[in-house]
């Protein structure tokens, strides 16, 4: 029989492309969340009842179990961007990281992947990245043998980065960035499923790797970049730190106030986490030593980004008429 992999998180972002790759790779894949009825669009990426959506919260012990039970390997994708709530950065990324390696250990999984971020320490200033950072040596010390892939900010076509600013950009004539001279180090989701792909089914050396793209780039060096794809002309606005964090303590105000209906536009987290450069240490392991190459930036963006130009799938039609005619 087959082996058996249980992704958790596996319908979001970045787990449905590890999903796909497992399942092409041969493997049964088992796709632990919260919703199955939400994700059933995963079960095409193999034969018939090769990938299963199954329920699964991670902030209950048996519901874990019940996920991992039998499963030759675990991926942890899980994550989250809230800091309230039941499903709140300590209780995410932390506790339900623990539960998985835990429980993962328990049941007899050979192998563990964890999605990280960059940044990730016990003792950082932002929430997020310290729950990052509890959450990482509490899978190590569950499970020493565990993989842990920190990625800076991750692109592709369901991303919550380039789409969010193309969307600003299509109704606003000014771009405003909080941290606009922060480096990033963008890696394409694809590139850090296929590092997952490697922990699991080569013979990859436990620890931490940390994971960017080719290219080191400015929060507005990005957006500069972004804007020429979506045929934009902007006003690209750096905003001070300080200022980033003032919007940030009034939206969260607002967003508490209201019950969560007006939601932040930057939360105070997301402010303390643009203070500092998201980019991979110095020497630190990378893709490199998974013997991947990482895709650049502009080989991907025009494949998703084109719906924000003013005329989406046209414009390129548009613009070779143009040229016919001149």
């Amino acid at each position: 029989m087959s082996r058996l992999v249980t992704i958790y998180g596996g319908s979001g972002f970045v787990g449905r492309y590890i999903a796909q790759r497992m399942a092409r790779a041969g493997w049964r894949v088992r796709v632990a969340v919260r919703r199955p009825n939400e994700a059933i669009f995963v079960k095409p990426y193999g034969t018939v009842g090769q990938v299963a959506p199954v329920l699964c919260n991670i902030r209950d012990d048996e519901s874990v179990r019940d996920a991992a039970r039998g499963a030759d390997a675990v991926v942890n994708c899980v994550g989250t961007f809230d800091s309230g709530g039941k499903n709140n950065f300590d209780a995410v990324q932390h506790e339900g990281a623990a539960r998985i390696a835990r429980i993962a250990s328990e049941e007899g999984a050979s192998r563990l992947v964890q999605i990280s971020a960059i940044g990730a320490d016990p003792a950082a200033d932002s929430q997020y990245s310290r729950s990052k950072g509890l959450g990482e040596s509490a899978v190590l010390q569950a499970f020493p043998n565990a993989v842990i892939l920190r990625p800076s900010v991750v692109f592709g076509p369901e991303d919550a980065f380039f789409n969010r600013f193309a969307k600003m950009a299509r109704m606003s004539p000014i771009l405003p960035v909080v941290g606009a001279d922060t480096n990033f180090q963008p890696v394409y989701v694809d590139d850090l499923a296929k590092a997952a792909e490697c922990a699991l089914t080569e013979e990859t050396a436990p620890g931490i790797y940390e994971l960017g793209g080719p290219d080191v780039e400015s929060f507005r060096s990005l957006m500069e970049m972004m804007l020429p794809i979506i045929r934009r002309r902007r006003i690209v606005l750096g905003l001070p730190l300080w200022i980033g964090r003032t919007i940030g303590r009034v939206s969260g105000f607002v967003s508490a106030a209201t019950l969560g209906l007006v939601p932040p536009v930057l939360t105070l987290d997301q402010a303390k986490e643009l203070a500092r450069d998201n980019v991979v240490s110095k020497d630190a392991r990378g893709f490199a030593d998974l013997g991947i190459q990482p895709t650049a930036m502009e080989a991907v963006l025009p494949s998703y980004l084109w719906q924000y130009r003013p005329s989406g799938q046209y414009a390129a039609v548009k613009e070779s008429a143009r040229n016919l005619r001149g």
